[in-house]
């Protein structure tokens, strides 16, 4: 992948080992001793946003089906195969544990060793996203014995103790914190108070107990968090923030798009599985999500081909996603947020909350997409709540929703609720590379396909659960546990 070189880049390689930082050093450099969390911060951010903004961003996309792989191009090919190996994750799970936790490390010494208690808790929430992120992927990391330069073999740790540290670290820092509490120089909400923190957390706590809920009894956490209603109202995001140059462009937009290093890759386009379901309901969303084809019209690929002996279907046939050097890396949504809330009343409270929940999510997803006001036709007449159904019509809208937002997120809430799900045709039935025939009639709205060419370690219609751990991780530890295979799924989607 291209180098993404960041703002701030002095901050990215500052640790907190104590041997790092020494008196030897220029007396204008960072220091232990002058050392800051307004240095720190933004490279931490910087980070996150590369790792889940570009390689997870489009993994998940392959893997939810929201991406296909382009005529002739191979990049990416293996993601849309439903494969990953331990080489491809190593860069970003170096870039989320040296440069993301391992300088968050930094901040929250500092932070609680001068009680700046809004910092405390910015980095601790950037920490806790970072680990529910890696849980998320790999099933099983180190944690307990994690970022420690004089232990080489961490032990790993079950991905539901994680969860439940993570957890306690968050409510910690929030009883703590007062809204009014300073929060040092930072991308995501700029220097501020903790106010808007504080709500990020929260919502980042719902999302982490919704998961746990597969699996464990939260509800009365879920309860009490709820109760509070003090969720983000606005869409978390890095936003503002890039540049229209080499290195400060959002960070799948120059991996896939920009000419900053001379060429342009061109590798994603978009996937029958989502493109046809959004034409199907004259989704409004859609011209948002994707651009038209040369051809002027809106057709997608398939998983498990690149297209390369076809005679017909080559670029100029298929929709790229719509990406611009500005556009936002989320973090967390409201209208993933109203989703959650949908199934919490769907599974704890009342049919007419879920209802109206489920309603605001998908309003809220066409406000981000910026066609606010052309909801209604999905959650009136197309899709309409059915508690019956509830958790197949949050499965579907979120899976639609998140498409053009958090292609990641989409991914691990497919494994958890099971929907969308496989319906009978398979991907060689709807393209057939032998005679060169795309019968794209036979997809069924709404429902994933095998790919065409496909991950052997999975049987038919089964999405990859887990990544193998990063060779980064794994390969000089002598503790890495064994692992559980493709199709073994994380805690929280058992």
């Amino acid at each position: 992948m291209k180098n993404i070189i960041f703002l701030l880049i002095f901050t990215l390689g500052i640790t907190a080992c104590d041997d790092y930082l020494d008196i030897n050093q220029d007396p204008n450099s960072p220091t232990e001793e002058n050392i800051t969390s307004d240095m720190v911060l933004p490279g931490v951010e910087m980070n996150l946003a590369s790792s889940y903004g570009n390689f997870l961003r489009i993994v998940g996309g392959y893997y939810a089906q929201h991406y296909a792989h382009n005529f002739g191009t191979s990049n990416y090919l293996d993601y849309s195969e439903f494969k990953m190996s331990a080489t491809r994750s190593s860069g970003t799970y170096t870039q989320l544990t040296a440069r993301v936790l391992n300088n968050i490390k930094t901040i929250l010494k500092l932070s609680e060793e001068n009680e700046e208690w809004g910092t405390y808790l910015a980095a601790t929430t950037l920490r806790v996203f970072t680990y529910q992120v890696l849980v998320d992927c790999y099933g099983e990391v180190p944690y307990t014995e994690a970022l420690d330069i004089t232990n080489l073999s961490p032990n790993y740790d079950e991905g539901i103790d994680v969860y439940k540290a993570i957890l306690a670290e968050l409510d910690n820092a929030l009883s703590l914190v007062s809204p009014t509490d300073a929060v040092a120089t930072n991308f995501l909400f700029g220097t501020t108070t903790a106010k808007e923190w504080i709500s990020f957390a929260k919502a980042l706590k719902l999302k982490l107990l919704m998961r746990m809920s597969s699996t464990s009894d939260v509800s009365s956490e879920l309860a009490a968090l709820i109760a509070e209603d003090d969720f983000p109202t606005s869409d978390v995001s890095y936003d503002d923030c890039w540049t229209d140059e080499t290195g400060k462009a959002s960070p799948f937009y120059q991996e896939e798009y920009a000419n900053y290093f001379g060429s342009t890759q061109i590798n994603v386009i978009g996937n029958i599985a989502l493109m046809q379901t959004m034409i199907d309901s004259n989704d409004g969303r859609l011209s948002q999500f994707f651009e038209k084809s040369d051809k002027g019209e809106y057709k997608g690929g398939v998983s498990g081909t690149n297209f390369g002996t076809s005679t017909q279907y080559k670029s100029d046939y298929f929709c790229r996603p719509v990406f611009t050097y500005d556009m936002p890396v989320y973090l967390i949504s409201v209208s993933e947020i109203e989703f959650f809330l949908a199934e919490y009343h769907a599974r704890f409270g009342t049919e007419a909350n879920a209802k109206m929940h489920y309603e605001n999510a998908i309003k809220a997803s066409f406000e981000s997409a910026g066609v606010s006001g052309m909801a209604e036709n999905i959650y009136s007449d197309t899709y309409p709540y059915d508690q019956a159904n509830y958790k197949e019509l949050i499965g579907i809208q979120k899976w639609i929703a998140l498409g053009g937002t958090n292609n990641f997120e989409a991914w691990c809430e497919m494994r958890r609720l099971n929907y969308p799900a496989f319906g009978t045709v398979t991907g060689d039935a709807i393209y057939d590379e032998g005679s060169d025939v795309f019968q794209q009639d036979l997809y069924v709205p709404g429902s994933l396909y095998t790919p065409i060419k496909m991950n052997t370690s999975l049987g038919d219609n089964e999405i990859l659960q887990r990544f193998p751990y990063a060779e980064s991780s794994s390969s000089r530890n002598s503790n890495t546990p064994e692992y559980k295979g493709d199709d073994s799924p994380v805690f929280w989607a058992e």
